[in-house]
């Protein structure tokens, strides 16, 4: 008897530039559809209830065992597992490894890989880079709130945290509003002069850039904000903290990082999220105050929910908005608060994508499985 042979397709880094990680058009287009088959419910992730961000392994702040990494800002290990239906139809896992400390050894905080599975055998079809993956599909859901709730005349972008994703967020967003001026509160120089140069050379459009000293100058005037720093620790005390009275009439605040906000100014604001399943899982998962542990303001809304200040119905799926099942802004006033929390299905979308391409391109290692299985 003959038993199938089994490969799959290898992907670095370089092979997924050119297979076209890095569009942020399309993959915000794939991000769109993404979010309709979310608010369609045709999506498996891990956990009993379908929708957990992932399996996380942390560490303690003192280690029993000499050889055990201490607990730090980002420090984590982390299995995401999906399964995404509609068009892309396939099963996949994106695994990371994080450390602030990575930044002195000139290496990304983050490294990532995704593998991709047929979903009946369980088989590879691909292992690849998923660096990229993960920052173009970070800036891209936010980009989708972009194309539906931010007004067409935003010409101010404000960005809270100028490290890489936001640098190919604003890139992104960029490609969907007329973006003229980008005002930058960040904690270093370099950083800042690193955001400068990497917008300046992909936006032309951009005409000033205002590094601002206060986290209130960056937010005033803005048309649009987003919040992507490093994770915070402490609880929402040490969160980004936005005052009632900064914010423009008619600002899309994004946030896929730490940002806070009033309870009034949630009280009289557009609450929207990308996946409201995924923050009910949190608040399983980390009970109640959710938002002390995840810093999203999804999980500020559920808690609310919880404490009797917010009814349920008012936290809205951006899925629901982009299939016209959900009204969008309602007028030109509305402030947009919208919680991105980053789920391993858009990894899976996003890296299914690339994949398809690189396949249609020729590009890529095939790597062998086995030619008969030891074991079967």
């Amino acid at each position: 008897m003959s038993y199938p042979k089994i490969d799959f397709l290898y992907l670095s880094e370089p092979d997924m530039v050119k297979a076209g990680v890095n569009d942020p058009v399309k993959c915000t287009d794939c991000m769109e559809d993404l979010l309709k088959i979310l608010y369609e419910g045709d999506y498996r992730m891990g956990g009993e209830n379908g929708n957990s961000h992932g399996c996380m392994v942390t560490f303690p702040v003192e280690p029993e065992f000499p050889n055990m990494p201490k607990d730090g800002p980002d420090r984590r290990f982390m299995a995401m597992p999906a399964y995404l239906g509609g068009k892309f139809d396939i099963a996949g896992m994106k695994w990371y490894g994080s450390n602030v400390g990575n930044r002195d050894k000139k290496i990304p905080r983050s490294i990532l890989t995704v593998m991709l599975n047929d979903k009946e055998t369980g088989q590879p079809k691909a292992l690849m880079s998923a660096n990229l993956i993960s920052a173009y599909r970070t800036a891209a859901i936010p980009a989708v709130g972009v194309r539906y709730l931010a007004r067409e005349d935003s010409k101010v972008l404000g960005i809270v945290g100028p490290g890489m994703i936001n640098a190919i967020t604003a890139e992104t967003f960029c490609s969907i509003r007329p973006i003229e001026t980008i005002k930058i509160k960040g904690r270093g120089k370099a950083s800042i002069e690193r955001f400068i140069d990497y917008v300046s050379e992909k936006c032309p459009q951009v005409k000033e850039f205002i590094v601002c000293d206060t986290l209130e100058e960056c937010v005033r005037d803005s048309d649009i904000l987003s919040f992507a720093t490093s994770t915070p620790t402490g609880g929402q005390a040490n969160y980004p903290t936005i005052k009632d009275e900064w914010v423009k009439k008619g600002c899309l605040i994004c946030g896929p990082g730490a940002v806070n906000v009033s309870d009034e100014l949630i009280a009289k604001s557009k609450l929207v999220v990308d996946n409201s399943k995924l923050y009910e899982a949190w608040a399983e998962e980390y009970p109640y105050p959710t938002f002390d542990t995840m810093f999203l303001l999804g999980c500020k809304y559920l808690d609310m929910v919880h404490e009797g200040k917010l009814d349920k119905s008012r936290i809205e799926d951006l899925g629901g908005i982009v299939s016209g099942a959900i009204p969008g802004r309602k007028d030109e006033d509305e402030i947009v608060l919208y919680s991105i929390g980053g789920m391993p299905v858009e990894d899976v979308a996003w890296g299914k994508t690339v994949y398809d391409n690189a396949v249609k391109l020729g590009i890529g290692t095939p790597l062998n499985l086995w030619d008969t299985p030891y074991f079967y």
